[in-house]
């Protein structure tokens, strides 16, 4: 596969994760365990894509084009996809050729590859390596629009952990890929102190010391929604607070408390056309839950030349 210069920064693509999401996409698609050689399939059980058996051998050039503007993220799963579609059915190889890079603004029409090669595997792969594209360019493109709502106030926008399971790696990268910053992994890497563990703790002191306890070291982010709270918290040596629900004012009386204490993050609901109001607030931080879990698809189609007409 070649790409083109200028693919992002700073943002390593999840190989691991891309090559599992492949596979489990494929076992819906072709069924599972299918193998090289497994032939048309079809009524027996086989799987495979029977379809387009008889089409194996005949060489094709496919573009892979944008049909809405967005922001492009997962361009690698055209490689993915068609590697493992041949592996899978034994069809030929297919050479992808990038035209775009993940990260990239794109414009109805244009072409983000071209594919080279076996029809059979060309046409197995289309639709496994167009989820991905349109679920992850979905997210870059939402992320985008956020992020240029908040230009000029210093604010970062982040992630949850509100994303489809299975594909959380894939789709904090598009994050990355429309310029956000990703929020913790999963639950093993930071201390997140929630409503509910205040509720069984019986206190915001007692819910950190809890959770000081069981993990040692990790970074720890407190959620408060009233300004007593924020006291509590900050007394507690919290690096973070996630303002939850708090009207602007309130949060800026929560931000000028914390200000050289800890770094604060706005959370609840933040939609585009409430975002810059909290981000205007002076917080460090707006989680965006909608990023991951209400993007609309980006768009992409998969052309192949068109047999003529008969007249």
């Amino acid at each position: 596969m070649s790409a083109p210069a200028g693919a992002l920064p700073g943002s390593p693509f999840p190989a691991d994760a891309i090559a599992a999401a492949v596979s489990a996409a494929l076992d819906e698609d072709l069924g599972p365990g299918v193998g090289p050689g497994v032939g048309p399939g079809g009524s027996d059980g086989a799987g495979g894509d029977p379809t387009s058996w008889g089409l194996r051998g005949r060489p094709v050039v496919a573009e892979l084009v944008a049909r809405a503007p967005g922001t492009v993220a997962g361009l690698p799963a055209v490689e993915a996809a068609s590697r493992a579609v041949a592996a899978r059915l034994g069809t030929g190889p297919v050479a992808v050729r990038l035209l775009a890079a993940d990260g990239c603004l794109v414009e109805p029409g244009m072409v983000l590859a071209r594919l080279d090669g076996d029809a059979a595997t060309v046409l197995g792969a289309e639709r496994t390596l167009l989820n991905l594209l349109g679920r992850l360019g979905g997210v870059a493109t939402l992320t985008a629009a956020f992020v240029a709502a908040v230009a000029g106030t210093g604010a970062a926008v982040r992630d949850t952990r509100k994303t489809t399971p299975g594909l959380r790696a894939l789709e904090k990268y598009a994050v990355r890929c429309g310029g956000g910053v990703n929020h913790r992994i999963g639950l093993f890497d930071a201390l997140l102190v929630k409503d509910n563990h205040v509720a069984v703790a019986g206190s915001v002191r007692a819910a950190v010391a809890a959770a000081r306890a069981a993990g040692p070291g990790l970074p720890l982010e407190v959620e408060v929604d009233t300004l007593d709270q924020v006291t509590e918290a900050l007394a507690c040596g919290c690096e973070l607070l996630l303002l939850d629900n708090m009207d602007a004012g309130t949060m800026r009386a929560a931000v000028a408390l914390a200000r050289g204490l800890a770094r604060t993050e706005a959370s609840g609901g933040v939609t585009l056309a409430t975002v810059a109001e909290a981000a205007r607030t002076g917080v460090d931080f707006v989680a965006v839950g909608a990023l991951t879990h209400s993007a609309p698809a980006l768009d992409v189609a998969l052309d192949l030349p068109q047999p003529a007409a008969d007249s």
